[in-house]
């Protein structure tokens, strides 16, 4: 039997809230608490629409990989198909087929929904909807007029191997990709 260490209430319970920042993207927000034991505390964190990503695979087992320039790390970082939603209820799948074409040109016969994704569950409300589309067909690319994308469709086991070998540190394409493989190879 496993050992519990405590089994105390975890809820902490606000007081007031206050906004810091708005912006296009990010919405900063200051909040007192009261912790569990009583003590009082402040939570500081971001709220966020919400957004998508898509491993979008081929029937060779390619995957859409993008190269894309992310500024907070002066880096070009390899991605999957990633978008945010447009607003706070729009429909996940949509948001997913909508991120995929403007960015990939790519469309999608069938799509399997991997789950939630908290990329930074400690400051921020940000959730990531995952998915797997196949059945792919391709077209135009419509970038938004703010992206510079380049694209290349990569065998997922080389993809698989890149993260293994630490060189793909985005937290969203690691998770998706590596249901996907999993998922995969469970079905054989």
């Amino acid at each position: 039997m496993d050992r519990i260490f405590e089994n105390m209430p975890l809820a902490e319970k606000q007081v007031d809230s206050t906004q810091v920042f708005d912006g296009r993207l990010l919405h900063v927000y200051k909040d007192n608490i009261i912790l569990p034991n009583g003590h009082k505390s402040t939570r500081e964190y971001i709220k966020h629409l919400g957004a998508v990503a898509v491993v979008a695979m081929d029937d060779k087992g390619r995957i859409a990989v993008e190269h894309q320039f992310r500024y907070p790390f002066m880096a070009e970082l390899l991605e999957i198909p990633a978008g945010k939603l447009d607003y706070a209820d729009e429909d996940h799948l949509e948001a997913a087929k909508r991120e995929l074409r403007e960015e990939t040109g790519i469309e999608a016969e069938h799509y399997e929904y991997l789950g939630p994704f908290y990329p930074t569950c400690a400051y921020s409300t940000e959730v990531i909807h995952l998915y797997w589309a196949t059945g792919l067909s391709f077209g135009k690319r419509e970038l938004d007029y703010d992206e510079s994308i380049n694209v290349e469709m990569m065998d997922i086991k080389k993809f698989v191997t890149m993260i293994l070998d630490g060189k793909v540190p985005d937290g969203k394409t690691q998770s998706a990709v590596l249901q996907v493989w999993a998922r995969m190879n469970k079905k054989q």
